[in-house]
């Protein structure tokens, strides 16, 4: 694992209030959120280091998938204004890409920074590596308070933007009377009629839980530590270049203490609970270790290689944005129960080993089981990761 970078006192001080350090459990005060994005490496800012999209893209059979979004919006909900965001993104789309991204910044905030510039400029590049012809929609939230951030997610999915994905990749410590929030994620609807699927970060400190990740209505993501069959760049295009994961030990996960449980979620966590939310529901590669280049100038000054479940977050939102771009363009409309139709392919033996890679190594924490990944569901990464270009297909088939 690489260093941290070295930042002047002030920047540190900074950061600590909101963003999670290497070993540090990310923390906010109540009624605020704190982002779930890690530094890795600060010191190469003219080269990006980490996993690459093209490889990210193989790794998880993205480049088999032909449709790219087109058509649908995913919306990455984050906190304060970053005034290079436009900037940064137009230059890691000419970077990685031949055309921009169909990206829109929707402005609610005046204070800039704050430590959220960097979870900004992950969320919307991820989005804009995985989902290049999708509309890319950032709501800047005016503070992190759960406030000003469910007021984001609302806007975020009416017109005029009508996000049928959206993306948190932020999170604070669960709290009594949380539930009375589920409603901003419950049986959405934009404003074009279609069902909006959430997605939200676990954490980085290891195990235990933090909200929105635990409400019924949104899908968990967790975190694993990636390694590539091959480092070697791969001759064909639609090759795969997976090679195992293992749980990352910062991935939050365990049982809520305030959520119920959903009806579908049971028995895959029965053996933890069988009355209170389990997350996560799904992981993806999270490792700071094994972390994505992030293009950021305004707190960096150029490359950043970041992980945490801050990528495993909007990664899954670009999944989800895939399938509903193909469902839409065959005549029909955006997921409704994602979650749902998740567990019901976990739930078949041949369905499952086709769609997911099992992760069934690696902790979390010093609690036994729920703090181990094991064979099927755990409390460290879920369901497991995707095998997208097996998955996308039997989600576009739901019919739900």
């Amino acid at each position: 694992m690489k260093k941290l970078s070295i930042l002047s006192v002030g920047m540190l001080a900074l950061l600590a209030a909101t963003l999670p350090l290497m070993g540090q459990a990310p923390t906010a005060p109540k009624g605020f959120a704190h982002t779930t994005v890690v530094v890795a490496d600060a010191q190469h800012p003219n080269n990006p280091i980490g996993v690459l999209p093209v490889e990210y893209r193989a790794a998880y059979g993205f480049n088999r998938i032909a449709n790219q979004g087109s058509g649908v919006t995913i919306a990455l909900v984050d906190a304060y204004k970053d005034p290079n965001i436009v900037s940064d993104v137009a230059f890691y789309a000419s970077y990685f890409h031949k055309a921009p991204c169909n990206f829109t910044v929707v402005d609610q905030a005046t204070v800039e920074g704050q430590g959220w510039d960097l979870e900004e400029s992950l969320d919307v590049q991820q989005a804009c590596a995985l989902a290049p012809q999708a509309n890319i929609v950032l709501v800047e939230a005016a503070s992190s308070s759960f406030t000003d951030l469910l007021t984001a997610v609302t806007t975020a999915t009416q017109a005029p933007y009508n996000a049928s994905v959206v993306s948190m990749s932020w999170g604070g410590g669960e709290f009594s009377g949380e539930q009375s929030y589920d409603s901003y994620f419950c049986n959405i609807t934009n404003s074009l009629g279609q069902p909006v699927t959430f997605v939200a970060a676990t954490g980085d400190g290891g195990h235990g839980t933090i909200y929105p990740s635990t409400s019924p209505c949104v899908i968990a993501a967790g975190g694993t530590d990636l390694a590539l069959s091959t480092g070697t760049p791969l001759a064909n295009p639609l090759a795969l270049n997976y090679g195992h994961e293992t749980a990352w030990n910062g991935s939050g996960g365990g049982v809520s203490s305030q959520e119920s449980q959903m009806s579908w979620q049971n028995p895959a966590c029965a053996t933890w609970s069988t009355t209170n939310r389990c997350v996560p529901d799904i992981a993806a590669d999270a490792d700071p270790g094994t972390g994505v280049p992030v293009y950021d100038t305004y707190s960096y000054g150029g490359w950043v290689e970041v992980g945490g479940t801050s990528v495993a977050t909007p990664d899954w939102g670009s999944f989800f944005t895939l399938v509903n771009a193909e469902r839409v363009a065959n005549g029909g409309t955006t997921l409704s129960q994602a979650a749902q139709d998740l567990y019901s392919l976990y739930y078949n033996a041949t369905d499952y080993a086709a769609d997911f890679h099992d992760i069934t190594a690696g902790t979390n924490g010093s609690c036994g089981s729920q703090c181990t990944a094991a064979t099927k569901y755990d409390l460290v990464t879920g369901i497991g990761t995707y095998q997208a270009n097996n998955l996308y297909p039997a989600m576009v088939a739901d019919p739900n």
